[in-house]
C-alpha cells in the first residue's frame, strides 16, 4: 500500500480543518449584533482565515526555520480567535453549547498543528 503523498497545503489535514473553523467562526459571527462587525466579529474572523492562510503560506516556503515561522504564526492566530471565542460568551454572543463546540474545533486544529510543528523539527 503506498501512503498519500502531500503535494500541495490542500492535501493537510491541519488545513482543511483550519478552514472548516474559519468557516464556522464566519457562520457563528453572522448572529452577532451589527454595533460589533467592526470589531470583535472582524477581529475573530480575521485571526480565523489566518490560521489556514499561515499554513499555506509556510507549506510554500523553501526552508524549514520560515515554514516554522508560519506554523507558529497560524498557532498564535488560533489561541488569538479562542481568545475572542471566551469574551464572546462573556458578552452573551454565543451560547456555552456554541463556545464548547468552536473550542472542540479549535483544540482539534491545535493538536493537528503541534503535531504538524514536531514532524517538522525532526
Amino acid at each position: 500500500m503506498v501512503a498519500n503523498k502531500i503535494t500541495s497545503f490542500e492535501d493537510l489535514i491541519v488545513w482543511q480543518k483550519s478552514q472548516d473553523f474559519a468557516v464556522s467562526i464566519y457562520i457563528t459571527t453572522k448572529l452577532f449584533p451589527k454595533d460589533e462587525v467592526f470589531a470583535i466579529v472582524s477581529q475573530l474572523r480575521r485571526a480565523a482565515y489566518s490560521v489556514s492562510a499561515n499554513i499555506a503560506e509556510g507549506f510554500g516556503r523553501s526552508t524549514l526555520n520560515d515554514k516554522y515561522h508560519f506554523y507558529t504564526m497560524a498557532y498564535g492566530s488560533l489561541l488569538e480567535v479562542k481568545n475572542f471565542l471566551y469574551l464572546s460568551q462573556k458578552l452573551g454572543y454565543v451560547s456555552d453549547e456554541t463556545l464548547n463546540e468552536l473550542l472542540n474545533q479549535s483544540v482539534e486544529c491545535q493538536k493537528l498543528l503541534n503535531s504538524f510543528k514536531s514532524k517538522l523539527k525532526t
